[in-house]
């Protein structure tokens, strides 16, 4: 099926489409179901981000889907949330209202899809919305509306204004430092701040992190997601050569790290650290990222297509694909599919290396996306494999020392 750590198909084929599910099943492992439902309801975006996977990547199945998720289909990937959250007797399910930019589908989509799932799933079932937006557009008519409806907001900022327009720039090419900095102050002050989610930052390792940490905080934030930039071993992230010792991203976490920890009081969460910081304890993860918890989400693309995560597109055309579509199929479909089975049997789809390695537990062979080769597809470490393991080494270390400290205390 997977083979011992040392032989079988995850040293000899491209992983996981040689994955054995029906041998799995044999064995007793079930699948989980969704809990967390992305809805592309925009293919498009008012920004031209330089680093951004889903235009700028391998996968460029946007230029032939539809700009805007359709009332048909919006009203059918509804159907088949509820029917899938009523079939696994979900108490609980997220919504993410995602793009492109999301807010460009209008507020008569963002409120049919809202409050059709709402109206759709069964008594009981709580439905947590959030919406991912670049912030050019979050007005004070966009908040009302996300008031009204209790949708969650997170926005994506990259630091202070040279950190934000290094990349995340307008299509003519200015800056987006300034409208978003001025959507992320009516969001985080006044009557709105209790939607706010938080803050998604991407590295870039030339800004400075301390820096680029206190200019987030500026505005307040619940959370603030540091995303490592989407690269694998056959296109490698910036600054990141393949197989190098070197730990340019660790390098620039850990001062964060430090400033972060070393604070009296933790108000806003870095949910790497604290993901690293919960594995470390013993807990499980929360986020994909870290672990080797299931991943129990799905994607419903603007033209109906079920998919896996988007950020499958930074490796290769159609690597989201699951040639599963809403209007014929339900979500129980895609539980077995190789890709997504892949994410929920943890160890067993790691690499050798990975499965030798004394930091599995809480690393979990890093994100899914970032392990991508041409040679073994999905078979690989990490890519930011050197990084984790200093980081996460560093995060422990600290961890030990102060409970160390404490014990002797008492």
């Amino acid at each position: 099926m997977l083979g011992s750590p040392d032989s079988g198909p995850l040293r000899t084929t491209e992983f996981p489409d040689r994955l054995d599910v029906d041998a799995l099943l044999a064995e007793g492992w079930k699948p989980l179901a969704f809990q967390q439902f992305i809805l592309k309801i925009h293919s498009r975006c008012d920004l031209a981000c330089r680093y951004c996977y889903v235009y700028e990547m391998a996968d460029q199945s946007w230029r032939g889907r539809p700009r805007r998720m359709s009332e048909a289909i919006a009203d059918r990937a509804v159907e088949r949330i509820a029917e899938h959250a009523s079939r696994h007797d979900l108490a609980e399910i997220d919504v993410i209202l995602h793009g492109g930019e999301p807010l460009l589908a209008g507020p008569e989509l963002i409120s049919r899809v809202v409050c059709g799932v709402r109206g759709a799933v069964d008594t009981g079932t709580r439905v947590n919305v959030n919406v991912q937006t670049n912030g050019v557009r979050l007005d004070e008519a966009y908040l009302r509306l996300f008031e009204s409806l209790a949708i969650r907001v997170g926005v994506s900022m990259d630091g202070d204004a040279e950190g934000q327009d290094r990349h995340r720039r307008l299509p003519n090419g200015r800056g987006s430092h300034a409208v978003v900095s001025e959507s992320l102050r009516r969001l985080s002050a006044g009557p709105y701040h209790h939607l706010f989610s938080g803050i998604l930052c991407t590295i870039d390792v030339r800004n400075d992190p301390v820096r680029t940490y206190q200019a987030l905080l500026e505005y307040d934030p619940p959370a603030i997601d540091f995303l490592l930039p989407h690269g694998n071993w056959a296109t490698p992230p910036p600054f990141r050569e393949p197989g190098s010792p070197e730990t340019p991203y660790a390098d620039w976490l850990i001062p964060i790290f430090d400033f972060w920890y070393d604070s009296p009081v933790l108000q806003t969460e870095i949910r790497l650290f604290r993901e690293i910081m919960r594995l470390l304890m013993g807990s499980p993860s929360r986020a994909e990222s870290v672990g080797l918890s299931p991943v129990r989400m799905v994607v419903i693309e603007t033209d109906g297509s079920i998919e896996q995560s988007d950020i499958l597109k930074s490796t290769y055309h159609g690597a989201p694909e699951t040639r599963l579509h809403v209007l014929r199929d339900p979500l129980d479909n895609a539980l077995l599919h190789p890709s997504i089975v892949a994410r929920q049997i943890g160890e067993l789809a790691l690499s050798p290396v990975c499965r030798r390695c004394d930091i599995v537990s809480t690393c979990g062979g890093g994100l899914y996306a970032h392990r991508y080769s041409t040679a073994t597809g999905f078979a690989e470490p990490s890519v930011y494999c050197a990084d984790m393991y200093r980081l996460i080494t560093y995060i422990a270390t600290r961890c030990a020392r102060d409970m160390a400290r404490l014990r002797g205390a008492g």
